[in-house]
């Protein structure tokens, strides 16, 4: 018994549907788990004068993408991660913490991409 070939290409295409959406949705899972993890890094790697500006990171969801924020102290992210000038003149030296997150950031959600990919 034979197979019409516009039924096999119809199986086909709902396959690859079903598959495109079940990456789709693992793709989701794997931005929110980076994201959240990068948030909780930042608070616990974060300069700490006060404490604010360290509790202020969050990850949020805009769109289609997830982003890491601080959400209290946003003008500061700038300023300690890359130094700046002070009024009376001389330069306050950088506070590299959001770059090494990053890096890692951006590693784990590669790692992430292959494993759903790959099954």
């Amino acid at each position: 018994m034979g197979i019409n070939i516009s039924q096999l290409a119809n199986e086909i295409t709902k396959e690859l549907k079903n598959y495109s959406h079940e990456v789709a949705e693992k793709m989701e899972e794997v931005k929110k788990e980076v994201a959240k993890e990068g948030a909780q890094e930042l608070r616990s790697t974060s300069p700490k004068e006060t404490g604010t500006y360290g509790k202020g990171w969050r990850a949020t969801k805009k769109e289609n993408a997830w982003v890491v924020h601080n959400a209290t102290s946003y003008q500061l992210t700038h300023l300690l991660e890359k130094g700046h000038a002070k009024r009376g003149g001389g330069r306050v030296a950088a506070r590299v913490h959001i770059k090494p997150v990053e890096d890692q950031l951006v590693k784990d959600f590669e790692e992430g991409v292959v494993k759903v990919v790959q099954g």
